[in-house]
């Protein structure tokens, strides 16, 4: 069993970049990470370094115990993918799956939305199965279940503060 996110917590660095002020290792790492989940463990090819890297913050959270982050997600500039924000490539490492970080770096991520879009809402495209999961931090679905990437997923919004 993995340890919970407070013992966890003193060991993790928390790192928030945009592309450029990423070092190439520190990319290579979060790429790693990115195709061991997407690619390897949901047995789903696509091209996953796109052009929104570019027009992204990225965040991650780093241990020394470990040479991948545990958890990363990007925070994708509107009019990128959509009108608003948009949070993707959400994942947390099989080392830290069922310690809390993945709900501390969504958190995170909405924070950062709230602070550098202030009063835009956040949409996403979100597997199905973790739609339960979003709704839980503001989330609401908008419109029906489609496949991406042979996986049900549902896009959601979370609207801006007013």
């Amino acid at each position: 069993m993995n340890q919970p996110l407070a013992s966890l917590a003193s060991s993790v660095t928390w790192q928030c970049a945009r592309l450029p002020e990423l070092t190439a290792l520190e990319l290579a790492r979060i790429y790693r990470a990115r195709q061991q989940v997407f690619s390897i463990e949901q047995d789903c090819v696509y091209l996953d370094a796109d052009e929104a890297d570019e027009q992204s913050y990225h965040l991650a959270a780093w241990s020394p115990a470990h040479a991948e982050p545990l958890a990363y997600a990007r925070l994708v500039d509107p009019g990128v993918k959509y009108a608003e924000p948009s949070m993707g490539r959400v994942i947390t490492t099989a080392a830290a799956r069922g310690t809390g970080l993945g709900r501390e770096l969504v958190k995170r991520v909405l924070a950062l939305s709230d602070e550098v879009f202030a009063g835009q809402g956040i949409r996403i495209s979100a597997q199905s199965r973790l739609q339960r999961f979003y709704n839980e931090v503001g989330f609401v679905a908008v419109g029906e279940d489609y496949m991406e990437d042979g996986i049900p997923h549902i896009e959601m919004l979370r609207r801006g503060a007013a």
